[in-house]
C-alpha cells in the first residue's frame, strides 16, 4: 500500500525579485533532477508548489468567542526561517519517503512529514477532501 508524505522546505527568507536569470536556471535544475529520481524511483509527486517571500505572509489569529479575527501583514521580525516550498509524494514506504526528500535541494533543512489517513482506506483523503492532481511540479527556488 502506497504512503503520502510532505516535504516542507524551511529556509531562511527570501525575495523573489532579488533572484537573477541565471540563478532561477540553475535553481529549477536543481529541482527538475529532484523531481527526476522521485519518478525514477517509482514515486509519484502529488503535489508541490515554491511559496512567495515572508512579505506577502499574512498571519490570522482565528476569531473566538471574546474578538474578531486578526489579520497581520508580513513580514515578521521573529521569522528567521520558514517554509519557502513544498512536495506532496506518493512513496512505497517510509524508508523510500526519507531516501527521496534528502535528495530535495534546499538552502536550509526539510521536514519529512508523513500524511494521516483520515478515510482509513490507504489514501489521505479525509471527509470533503478535494481530489489532488496528478503531478505539479514544484518549481521555483525553495
Amino acid at each position: 500500500m502506497a504512503e503520502t508524505y510532505m516535504i516542507l522546505i524551511v529556509e531562511p527568507d527570501w525575495d523573489p525579485a532579488d533572484v537573477g536569470p541565471q540563478e532561477w536556471t540553475e535553481v529549477m535544475q536543481a529541482f527538475e533532477a529532484f523531481e527526476a529520481a522521485v519518478v525514477a524511483a517509482g514515486a509519484r509527486i502529488l503535489d508541490g508548489a515554491a511559496l512567495d517571500g515572508s512579505k506577502r505572509h499574512v498571519r490570522i489569529d482565528p476569531a473566538t468567542a471574546d474578538r474578531p479575527a486578526v489579520h497581520t501583514d508580513g513580514p515578521f521580525a521573529e521569522t528567521k526561517e520558514f517554509v519557502t516550498g513544498y512536495y506532496k509524494l506518493e512513496v512505497t514506504d517510509a524508508a523510500q519517503a526519507r531516501q527521496l526528500a534528502a535528495l530535495c535541494p534546499t538552502w536550509g533543512h526539510l521536514l519529512l512529514v508523513p500524511c494521516l489517513d483520515l478515510a482509513g482506506d490507504g489514501t489521505d483523503a479525509g471527509a470533503g477532501a478535494v481530489a489532488e492532481p496528478a503531478a505539479v511540479p514544484a518549481g521555483g527556488p525553495a
